[in-house]
């Protein structure tokens, strides 16, 4: 049994990190954002206090696993030269996960200029919560992100070696380790093996590169990771120091406020068990978990999972820590990366 949370409430973008809290704010203009992945915590009394006065300067919160959470006050991917929005509907996130992506995308324009633009998939929807068919993106901090081909797409495209561009892809993906505080990087082996042979053909750091694709380890703990149907697209998966501490000392607080709901529990169903059966369980009503699985009817399939509100509020877990970062030891290769870059299509 895996705590779940969703949530179901209005939400307001915030715009930038002005729409943070006024101790973490940094001095800068208008509309740009930045992300602050340092910034302090207030105290539990200084939250309840955002709280009553103005919940959306807490900023956007990332409650709870990316597989069971939520996402209060969120972000969108704004619209840009550089990338291509699937779905506006669903590629909403925190700041830090959309400054950490728009960081990587210029990164690789400035390696390679009048670089094609790359499509932005999936992150989160307004509320959190589960999105369609996928297991993860509810807390706003998992984006789906297509690779560079050599000429520009508006959807996402098997990669192939007669259509991927290598050296783009592999720049971006650099970017993402070494220039953001990315937890994972969901990409099929094929992919990874072209990427792999181009970032030891350009010079990167063997030990580096093993570590980081988990070569003498299997795969576990790598940042990079194999996951079958990720053939098209990669998915990357960031800690959010502000959001995850913000949002896991808030959230009892909103829960108590009536801004956010309760947590809920998934639950596998069992041959013979019944709506009536759930809700004497776990102490709640039929009719809160039609609501919460989007039921018209009162009939339930073994052997499928439904999520369960429940009423008790979990203590606070853990404060966040975010690891160092996968830096390689000769971080000047990126030059010798836009010496390379390929010719113009």
């Amino acid at each position: 049994m895996s705590l779940l949370l969703t949530l179901h409430v209005g939400v307001r973008a915030a715009s930038s990190d002005a729409d943070l809290a006024p101790d973490a704010a940094p001095d800068v203009p208008d509309g740009v954002m930045v992300a602050t992945p340092t910034a302090a915590t207030p105290s539990r009394e200084g939250l309840r206090l955002l709280i009553q006065l103005d919940p959306w300067a807490l900023g956007p919160l990332s409650i709870g696993s990316p597989n069971a959470g939520l996402l209060f006050n969120p972000q969108p991917m704004p619209e840009g030269p550089l990338w291509t929005i699937r779905n506006p509907l669903e590629t909403w996130g925190t700041t830090e996960t959309i400054n950490s992506v728009i960081g990587a995308i210029e990164s690789v324009e400035r390696q390679f200029p009048s670089s094609p633009r790359i499509v932005i998939g999936d992150i989160s929807r307004s509320d959190g919560g589960r999105l369609n068919w996928h297991a993860s993106h509810q807390v706003g901090r998992d984006v789906d992100i297509g690779f560079y081909h050599r000429a520009e797409v508006d959807d996402f495209l098997r990669g192939r070696s007669s259509n991927l561009d290598v050296p783009r892809t592999w720049a971006f993906v650099r970017a993402l380790v070494t220039g953001t505080d990315v937890h994972r990087i969901f990409l099929d082996r094929t992919i990874q093996r072209y990427l792999f042979a181009h970032a030891v053909e350009i010079g990167e750091d063997r030990a580096w590169l093993d570590t980081l694709f988990g070569r003498h380890s299997g795969g576990k703990d790598a940042i990079i990771q194999h996951v079958r149907r990720h053939r098209d697209h990669m998915h990357a998966r960031f800690h959010n120091a502000r959001a995850q501490e913000w949002g896991r000392i808030a959230y009892p607080l909103l829960v108590k406020a009536g801004l956010a709901p309760g947590p809920n529990v998934t639950h596998r169903v069992r041959s013979g068990e019944t709506l009536s059966h759930l809700s004497r369980r776990y102490g709640t009503t039929t009719t809160a978990i039609r609501r919460a699985n989007g039921l018209r009817g009162t009939m339930i399939r073994a052997g499928r999972r439904y999520v369960i509100p429940i009423r008790t509020i979990p203590s606070e877990s853990k404060p966040v820590v975010v690891p160092p970062r996968l830096l390689p030891p000769n971080p000047g290769v990126t030059a010798d990366i836009v010496s390379r870059r390929p010719d113009p299509f």
